[in-house]
Formats: structure tokens, sequence, C-alpha cells
């Protein structure tokens, strides 16, 4: 009797056992279904993508490689309750170089109730303050619109831009947060992120280009405003492909990164 009830109480120890290992396989196994799920990815048919709509506020970024854009045919893509809200639009590029379909865009842009923004593609190898006038020349600001954006996302090849680059970077920092009185925001990817970013603009808004994630972790969440999460994106008025992107912020946080009223 006592050997009996030894073997029924070890068989109840490995039944267990068994089952806790069988539970830690299913939940290893369901995380990346969970962490997907939890950002509620889901197919968009007429945008020809995938987009997380845990998130309800969706717009797109485009330069004069998209072409003559209709922006009334933009504004009015809509599908599954899914529309553009916001766009960013280049406006230059180095010391030098200005899109030359910016005016046009950001006209256009406007007129259809869409909240644009225009950002700056930074040359590490170009003089910051002569990169930084050229985009004060370029883009007047209206109340609604994005604060400015720095598209910083190349380091340089030479060892002399890098060691100069984070220096210079604030530079370009410095003169439009002055010039525009709004704190600019960053648009960057992860590795120039953890390089650069990191412990040095802590205090900007983050806007993150991450196309392999189903969810961003490793970023400041505080500062965290925007993901770029592809560049495939199909949009009706648009020829070829478009950047898709999400604002992953509290929708009060929506109006930190606006221009205010001066009154």
């Amino acid at each position: 009797m006592k050997l009996s009830l030894w073997k029924r109480f070890l068989n109840q120890i490995f039944s267990l056992r068994g089952l806790y290992v069988l539970i830690v396989i299913v939940l290893i196994t369901l995380y990346p279904v969970y962490v997907s799920d939890s950002q509620r990815w889901t197919y968009i048919e007429s945008f020809g993508i995938k987009l997380p709509l845990r998130y309800t506020i969706h717009g797109i970024d485009v330069s004069h490689h998209n072409n003559k854009i209709d922006w009334h045919r933009v504004k009015n893509s809509i599908e599954d309750k899914v529309d553009i809200s916001f766009c960013f639009i280049k406006a230059t590029e180095g010391e030098d170089l200005k899109d030359q379909d910016f005016g046009n865009n950001w006209r256009e842009a406007k007129k259809t109730g869409l909240i644009r923004g225009a950002y700056h593609f930074y040359v590490p190898r170009a003089n910051p303050v002569e990169q930084a006038q050229n985009f004060i020349e370029s883009v007047e600001l209206e109340e609604g619109d994005f604060v400015p954006v720095l598209d910083f996302e190349i380091q340089g090849t030479s060892k002399r831009v890098r060691t100069n680059l984070l220096e210079n970077v604030k530079t370009f920092i410095n003169i439009i947060e002055n010039h525009y009185g709004v704190k600019p925001i960053i648009y960057t990817n992860g590795h120039i992120y953890r390089e650069y970013i990191k412990g040095n603009f802590d205090k900007y808004p983050l806007w993150i280009s991450n196309y392999e994630s189903q969810k961003l972790e490793g970023f400041n969440k505080a500062r965290l405003m925007m993901w770029q999460h592809s560049a495939t994106g199909k949009v009706d008025g648009i020829q070829g492909d478009v950047d898709f992107n999400v604002f992953v912020a509290s929708k009060s946080h929506l109006d930190d990164i606006c221009i205010k009223s001066e009154n």
C-alpha cells in the first residue's frame, strides 16, 4: 500500500512538471504573436501594407522622388476608418539643396487640412551652420504645422567627420531651435539613436525609423512620438512606394510638437 501511494505521488509530481514545461513552451511560442497582436497589425488593402491599428493617427512622408502628388486624393484616401492625418515633406538637404517639389507640396498639403511638417536631410560632411540656414531660408512655419524635423540617419564615412558629428549636429539644432523658438523633432534609426541621440538629445521629440520590429523597444518612451514602420505603402494620388508613419504617443501630446500661436 505504501509503495502504491509513493508511485502515485511521483506520478503527480511528474505530471505537474510536464504541465509546467508545456505551459512555458506555449508562452514562448505565443509571445511573438502576443507582441504583434498588441499593436493590432492589420492589412489595409488600399495602402498595400499592414498598419498597427492600436494607434489611430497615421501619416506619410514624401519628397520629389514621389513625383507630382495629388493632395486632394491623398487626403481622401481612407479604408476601414483608417485615413491619412499628417504628412512630412522634404524641404532641404545639406548646405544648398532645396527639394524641387517642396513649395508645391507645402502649399497643396495645407489646403487639404493635413497636418504638415518640413524636414531637412542632414549631410554629415557639410557645414552645420549653412545647412541650418538653408532650411530657414526655405521653410516658413505657421500655426498648426509640425515643428521642424532634423533627418539624421547617416554618420559619414571618414573618421574626421564622425569625430565632429555630434558637436556639428548640436550646432544645427541650436540654430533651428533659436530661430523657430521650438525644439525640433529628430528623425533617426536605431543605430544613430544609440550612437549619438541617446544621452545627448533626450529632451527632443523622437521619430524612429524601424521596418523590422513589430513593436518599438529600447527608445526614450517619454519623447518617442512617431514610428516610420514601412517604406512600401501605397496611397491614392501618389506614384510608387510611400513611407508610412504612425503617431505613437498619447493624442494629448500631438499639440506638443506643433507650432503654437504667438498670442
